[in-house]
């Protein structure tokens, strides 16, 4: 039973990881007032770039170093990704688009582009492998990881978890506590009444959705090269994921520090029924997984229905998320 249990925590703080990331860097966009549905395609970017270049690092040298590959795939992932970002900026604030299709096409496009060219390093095959890469990623903490239970459940991950929940913390005291997270989140209450006051509207819109863009690249990262063990293959669970993230914004009511504790809660329910046999003795739970897998998006639903009736400032979304900025009709 023990050993289940921590099974089942060790697999819920990995996934929970993987839409942390993605749903931190959609909560910098949405503060700026940016509302970028595009976070499935953002995190196929991240997932392909900083795999192709491990990828391609490994198979071109005779004894690759680790910590290249971990600093190459770190950079690919979030340029390719803080790329599809600055793309999705250029059309919604300056080419004023339409933010909701702006951030679906991306998606399409991010999935597209991944997708065509990670053909070419699959060869025929079903799936291509980048086995350095994964090993430095999946890198457990020497000593800590070797105690009995409390190892197991604490210091058995990549260093990724621990980075993503540093970043969770970060975030939160620079939204909070410094003066461009305070102007941030002025451009997304109030973008009008932040230009007047002088701050650069389209700078903080611009800086918000490319940096996000990019921290959200790094859960697609995370995904190939620690959860899925370094496997590069043409699924489509990356985008699911990927949706799981934007939802995870809504449900941690848009607050950094809720989102470390609001993905590990989605991965306890993503993977209920991978161990609800030997935990409540269901047997039925392979037939039924894709219901029990719809448990997370279903206590998103009901946090936003009761998010709308208490109606709480602290609990709304930004005031001007998703509406376009007109100066002239300021």
């Amino acid at each position: 039973m023990t050993e289940t249990i921590i099974a089942w925590i060790f697999r819920a703080v990995q996934f929970g990881t993987i839409i942390m990331f993605g749903s931190m860097g959609e909560i910098i966009s949405e503060k700026a007032g940016n509302l970028n549905l595009g976070v499935p395609g953002i995190m196929y970017l991240g997932a392909f770039a900083g795999f192709a270049s491990a990828y391609g690092y490994e198979t071109s040298v005779e004894n690759p170093s680790r910590l290249i590959c971990i600093l190459l795939a770190l950079i690919a992932a979030f340029a390719a990704a803080a790329i599809g970002g600055l793309i999705y900026c250029f059309l919604t604030t300056t080419l004023r688009a339409n933010q909701n299709v702006t951030g679906l096409a991306l998606t399409t496009f991010g999935m597209g582009v991944a997708n065509f060219f990670g053909a070419y390093m699959l060869e025929g095959e079903v799936y291509t492998a980048a086995p350095v890469s994964n090993s430095a990623f999946q890198a457990k903490i020497p000593f800590l990881s070797n105690i009995p239970i409390i190892g197991n459940v604490l210091f058995s991950y990549g260093f990724l978890v621990y980075g993503a929940i540093i970043l969770a913390i970060i975030l939160h005291i620079f939204l909070n506590k410094t003066r461009a997270g305070l102007n941030l989140r002025a451009v997304g209450e109030n973008p009008a009444t932040a230009d007047a006051a002088g701050i650069n509207v389209t700078k903080y819109k611009y800086l918000a959705t490319t940096i996000g863009a990019g921290i959200s690249g790094i859960g697609g990262l995370y995904y190939v090269l620690d959860y899925n063990n370094g496997i590069w293959a043409t699924t489509g669970q990356i985008e699911a994921l990927g949706w799981l993230a934007v939802a995870l914004v809504i449900f941690t009511t848009w607050k950094p520090l809720n989102v470390i504790w609001g993905a590990y809660l989605f991965g306890l329910l993503y993977w209920f029924y991978n161990f609800m046999p030997t935990l409540f003795g269901i047997t039925n739970a392979e037939r039924t997984t894709s219901l029990y897998q719809m448990l997370p998006y279903l206590v998103t639903i009901a946090v936003l229905i009761a998010v709308s009736i208490r109606k709480k400032k602290e609990s709304q979304p930004p005031a001007a998320l998703g509406l376009p900025y007109f100066r002239e009709e300021r």
